[in-house]
């Protein structure tokens, strides 16, 4: 008798012993997230100053206008610099995705819109909602890197370990703002 060589494996039975990873590019508006909860919390820190008066509607559309101004000057980045010499309405249909992509970013900071908002109609104290706004950012920003690190194909120990360097940032924030103020 001859032993049997192994056979090569197909790329279909391969693909149900070893699923392949999700792209990357489907993770993209989870990387806004991050980006956009990192940059509420900045602004939230930054616009509030002790000793002057808390103005959380003004804050929060201050939020909002930063966030979607960002996500323009990033999708318009993007299509720049991945540029291609193609027809005109195939560039402006190429742009428009670019700029339509960076939703997640604008999307991110309303939490912290909202909860500047709720704080303008309930008069709410200004340290208690930054720093209940930046503590909020923080969990969403293990959140996300959790998430997105689970989504991409890391095993959930080491997705808990990115989301704990996502929630460093946030902290960093926190140790920021208490030492600039």
């Amino acid at each position: 008798m001859t032993e049997q060589q192994p056979q090569p494996q197909t790329q279909e039975e391969d693909l149900t012993t070893h699923p392949p990873h999700p792209p990357h590019q489907h993770a993209d508006w989870m990387f806004g997230g991050v980006y956009g909860t990192v940059l509420a919390s900045a602004l939230m820190a930054a616009l509030n100053q002790d000793g002057e008066d808390f103005t959380p509607f003004y804050d929060a559309s201050w939020v909002l206008v930063t966030a979607a101004t960002a996500g323009l000057a990033h999708g318009y980045a993007h299509h720049m610099a991945s540029h291609r010499a193609d027809s005109g309405g195939h560039r402006w249909r190429l742009l428009a995705q670019a700029l339509w992509d960076e939703w997640p970013l604008v999307v991110a900071t309303l939490p912290t819109v909202l909860l500047l908002t709720a704080a303008g109609i309930g008069d709410w104290d200004a340290y208690d909602v930054t720093a209940g706004g930046l503590g909020l950012n923080t969990a969403l920003l293990f959140g996300w890197g959790t998430l997105v690190a689970l989504r991409v194909g890391h095993r959930l120990g080491r997705s808990l370990l990115f989301g704990l360097a996502d929630a460093a940032i946030g902290l960093a924030i926190i140790v920021a703002n208490a030492l600039i103020k």
